[in-house]
């Protein structure tokens, strides 16, 4: 344990246990992105969370949290607070469920740093949160990218990771594509 894991001990389900990264925490300042450089996010959560050029901030929060496969702890920490804000605003996007595959997918993937011990079990609830919100919200879907992104968090929260990859990476052509050359035009 680091000297700065004891002041983050919560209990939660009647057991003892790590709390998400607070905003407050001087442990932002030493995480990186996706491009291996320090990077802190919370600026451009900040800014999503109170709809502050929200689109501005998804952009660059997607650039500097993943880049050509790969992502930093910087990434993983953000993940929860993606599902916090989301769940908060209550409304459909496909930026949390694709941003949160996509960084969860290449977390297993290169040279990416390991999931921190003090941040694990909040990031992979995080994950089964967001599954939940997507299972309600799945049906509301406007268009393929959505709906993708939305099933590729529900595949990776049952751990079909494959699967999640494949929907997430492939376009709706890509996949018809795809579905010819194994099934025939006839399909």
């Amino acid at each position: 344990m680091s000297k700065y894991d004891h002041a983050w001990l919560t209990y939660k389900h009647g057991k003892l246990c790590f709390a998400m990264l607070s905003f407050d925490d001087n442990r932002w300042l030493a995480l990186s992105g996706g491009y291996r450089t320090q990077f802190d996010p919370r600026p451009l959560l900040s800014r999503i969370e109170f709809n502050d050029h929200a689109a501005a901030a998804w952009h660059t929060l997607w650039e500097e949290l993943h880049h050509q496969g790969d992502v930093g702890d910087a990434s993983y920490a953000a993940v929860p607070h993606i599902v916090r804000i989301h769940r908060q605003q209550g409304t459909p996007d496909w930026n949390p469920y694709a941003l949160v595959a996509v960084i969860e997918l290449a977390r297993e993937m290169g040279k990416n740093p390991a999931l921190p011990e003090w941040l694990k079990e909040d990031y992979l609830e995080a994950i089964q949160e967001l599954a939940r919100i997507g299972s309600v919200e799945v049906l509301r879907a406007k268009d393929s990218e959505e709906l993708r992104a939305i099933l590729s968090i529900l595949a990776i929260a049952k751990g079909a990771r494959t699967h999640a990859r494949f929907i997430l990476e492939n376009s709706e052509e890509e996949l018809i594509d795809l579905e010819e050359r194994a099934f025939g035009s006839d399909s």
